[in-house]
């Protein structure tokens, strides 16, 4: 009887393409799995939380820039008219 092997957790992304490839990589995991690995079921999903709050962040960051740039142009464009 083989003995499972435990994944290490990974350190937590510092890019959203990072953070958003460890997502895909951990959800075609878990959709490819004809049996859940529960050995390492809360490794997959304490490193999926870590991705999703670094996605988060920087879509969150990303959308406050636009929103200010937006906000921006419109104040420009009412001094203009």
């Amino acid at each position: 009887m083989a003995t499972p092997t435990r994944r290490r957790k990974k350190a937590t992304p510092k890019t959203f393409k990072a953070a958003y490839d460890i997502l895909k990589a951990n959800a075609a995991e878990l959709q490819q799995q004809d049996e859940p690995d529960i050995d390492n079921l809360m490794t997959t999903v304490e490193e999926s939380i870590a991705a999703y709050r670094v996605c988060e962040t920087r879509i969150n960051a990303v959308q406050q820039a636009l929103d200010a740039a937006f906000a921006e142009d419109v104040k420009s464009d009412e001094v203009d008219s």
